[in-house]
């Protein structure tokens, strides 16, 4: 366990994208506040409710109002997968800014083993390392990543795994296309479009316990295949006219 007076980050903003998840949204928000709280000295927690038609808008606005560094956002309508991480970066106020999903497939216990990482690259982008979905799912995930990667010359394990962090900085300085499930590809190509150095380590992936998938729907895939080259188009003519841009990230607390 990390020693509270020693925490790695001066601030953080913790956020995730929560889509009719009234059975995850309270277990993943307070998971989310006691690791904030080990790992940052300033940490907010941001809910990104996408629109629900259950009692997540609720259930969410009461953890609002029960824990300081809770704060709760509502999409109306529902906007996307994109849509809901580009309301959280937006959103976020702190020098740091960490996403998961709200499926809670995710151990937020894991973040203080993957912040050193901060010491040597400027965005985190980690990779599950057993995913727990089924072969469908993660063949298509294997052929989008395949496809991506060339694309956009990425280089990164895992396109869409949840579990990354960027310095507020670079978000401050972009704008973001994607209402879709490409959100992550177009992160991730836009921070090598500005020379970020990206570092990746493996997490656990658990099996969902709650709640519906949404994004393996065959709207959203072909939805994500319709941005995909237009993204590519935007990105290439966007830096052979402003270059290669150099991102300074924010300093890690001396205690690190």
């Amino acid at each position: 366990m990390i020693d509270t007076a020693r925490r790695p980050l001066a601030a953080l903003t913790i956020f995730f994208p929560a889509y009719n998840e009234e059975a995850n949204v309270e277990r993943v928000t307070r998971q989310a506040v006691e690791v904030g709280r080990q790992v940052a000295d300033d940490l907010e927690v941001l809910i990104v409710n996408d629109g629900s038609r259950d009692r997540t808008g609720a259930i969410a606005d009461a953890l609002a109002a029960e824990i300081p560094e809770v704060r709760a956002v509502h999409n109306s309508p529902n906007r996307g997968y994109g849509g809901a991480l580009i309301r959280g970066f937006r959103e976020a106020t702190r020098a740091w800014i960490f996403y998961t999903d709200g499926d809670g497939q995710f151990d937020l216990g894991e973040l203080p083993k993957v912040l050193p990482l901060l010491h040597e690259h400027d965005v985190i982008s980690c990779y599950r390392e057993a995913r727990q979905d089924g072969f469908l799912r993660k063949l298509n995930a294997r052929l989008w990543g395949t496809l991506v990667n060339r694309l956009f010359d990425i280089r990164v394990r895992d396109i869409d795994g949840a579990f990354k962090i960027y310095p507020k900085s670079f978000i401050d300085r972009i704008e973001l296309w994607s209402q879709g499930a490409l959100i992550d590809t177009e992160m991730l190509a836009k921070a090598r479009a500005h020379g970020l150095s990206i570092g990746q380590a493996p997490v656990t992936h658990y099996p969902r316990t709650a709640g519906t998938q949404t994004g393996a729907r065959l709207s959203v895939i072909l939805r994500a295949f319709g941005e995909l080259f237009r993204l590519s188009r935007r990105i290439r003519a966007q830096s052979a006219s402003a270059g290669t841009a150099s991102q300074a990230k924010p300093v890690l607390s001396d205690s690190a």
